[in-house]
């Protein structure tokens, strides 16, 4: 072979490899700038996801806020409505009058006697020597049974 054909093989050699090894290159540098894209979208999504987070947590804070002071509003009613109560309670009902005085007794009128656990006279039923016979000394002795 011919020195100049030597020459023009490993010319066409290294322009071969010179090829391989740009696109080698180029594709490994694109694959960097490819994922660099893949996040930088991903990073969009999650900021965009995250201010709509944002806008729904402001939304909820409101509606938060009006059912606190629609709790405010309620309770200060009924504290209204529990004070009102209890001044008409406080007050003597009628009904309770007319027991008060159906209860006192009329002037004139003799009250009844309070009701005893004794009897009076000396044999009556609930005195304390019912039902014991007389000994010889005359003391009470228990009854047999």
């Amino acid at each position: 072979m011919d020195e100049t054909n030597i020459s023009w093989a490993l010319a066409a050699a290294c322009l071969l490899a010179g090829i391989g090894i740009g696109a080698l290159g180029y594709h490994l540098l694109n694959a960097s700038a490819g994922n660099t894209q893949r996040l930088r979208q991903r990073l969009a999504e999650r900021e965009r996801t995250l201010a709509e987070l944002k806008d729904g947590l402001g939304d909820s804070l409101e509606r938060i806020g009006q059912l606190a002071e629609s709790l405010r509003r309620e309770s200060q009613s009924l504290e209204e409505e529990a004070a009102t109560a209890s001044t008409t309670l406080g007050a003597p009902s009628l009904r309770r009058q007319a027991m008060v005085d159906a209860a006192t007794p009329a002037e004139g009128e003799a009250e009844p006697s309070m009701p005893r656990d004794y009897a009076d006279g000396n044999r009556g039923t609930l005195s304390e020597d019912f039902g014991l016979k007389q000994g010889e000394e005359g003391a009470p002795q228990p009854p047999r049974y």
